[in-house]
C-alpha cells in the first residue's frame, strides 16, 4: 500500500509561524510533525509515500529528499495553488496507483497511531470469502476520535463499523483514511474539489466503513496548541 501526507494547506491560524515555515515542519519535542508519520509509516510497512506541497513547499523536499534516510521511497505532487483534500488527491493520482491507498493529513500529531491497521480495512471479499459486488465494496474507511474542542458536534456518526451522516452521537474525522482510487472519477487533475461533499455523497450510500481511535490525537491548528504540545511532560492535553 502507498500513502499520502497532506501538506499543501497555508495554515492560516498558524501565522506569523507559518509565514517562514510550512506547518507540517513546525516541530513537536524537537522533531517535526510531517516526520513522525513519515517513521510510523515505516515502522508498519509502508515505504511509498506520496507528499502533495504548496506554501513553501521546496522546504518540505529539503527536509525530507527522497526518503532514503527514513526507509521511504518519497515523492511529491507540487500544487501551485492548494486544491483542497480532494483535489491533491486527484492531482497525485499517478503517483499512487490503481490500489487502495492510506492518505493522512500532515499537521496532525498522532505519534501513537499504528499505520499497520490501515492494511487491509478495504475488503474485496466477505467473511466466508465470497466476493462483495464492486457496487456495494466499501470504498473508503475512516478513523473518528471523540470530538476536540474546535469541533464539538463532530463529522459523522458511526453505526458498528459503518459511518452515518447523522446520528445520536458524532464523531471526529482524524484526518486518516484509506481510498480506493475509483471513488475520485470524474473529478479532473488540478480541479479544486473539497472532501466533505464526496465522503457525505458514499456515506448516503452505505459504502464508508470506519472505526474509533482512543489514543493520543491532536489537530495542531493554534500557535497556542503547539506550545501544549512541547510544553513539560505530563501537561499535555489529549484530544486536542
Amino acid at each position: 500500500m502507498k500513502a499520502m501526507i497532506f501538506a499543501a494547506g497555508r495554515g492560516e491560524r498558524m501565522r506569523p509561524l507559518t509565514d517562514a515555515c510550512p506547518k507540517p515542519l513546525l516541530k513537536v519535542r524537537g522533531r517535526p510533525m510531517i516526520t513522525y508519520h513519515v517513521l510510523n509509516l515505516v515502522r508498519a510497512g509502508i515505504t511509498d509515500i506520496v507528499i502533495n506541497h504548496s506554501h513553501l513547499g521546496h522546504m518540505i523536499e529539503e527536509e525530507l529528499g527522497d526518503g532514503s534516510k527514513y526507509g521511504a521511497r518519497i515523492q511529491y505532487s507540487h500544487e501551485p495553488a492548494p486544491l483542497e483534500t480532494a483535489g491533491g488527491i486527484v492531482n497525485a493520482l499517478h503517483l499512487l496507483g490503481d490500489e487502495p491507498f492510506l492518505a493522512v493529513s500532515g499537521d496532525i500529531y498522532a505519534p501513537y497511531f499504528d499505520f499497520s491497521q490501515v492494511l487491509d480495512v478495504l475488503k474485496d471479499k466477505d467473511m466466508v470469502g465470497v466476493p462483495i459486488p464492486v457496487d456495494q465494496r466499501d470504498i473508503a474507511w475512516l478513523w473518528l476520535t471523540p470530538n476536540p474542542w474546535h469541533n464539538p458536534q463532530g463529522d459523522f456518526a458511526l453505526d458498528m463499523y459503518t459511518l452515518r451522516n447523522d446520528g445520536p452521537e458524532k464523531w471526529n474525522f482524524a484526518g486518516i483514511g484509506v481510498y480506493r482510487p475509483e471513488m475520485f472519477e470524474g473529478i479532473t487533475a488540478g480541479d479544486f474539489v473539497k472532501f466533505g461533499p464526496l465522503m457525505r455523497k458514499f456515506i448516503d450510500q452505505g459504502r464508508v466503513g470506519g472505526e474509533l481511535y482512543n489514543g493520543l490525537w491532536v489537530n495542531v491548528g493554534t500557535a497556542g496548541q503547539l506550545e501544549e504540545l512541547n510544553a513539560p511532560l505530563g501537561s499535555l492535553k489529549t484530544g486536542s
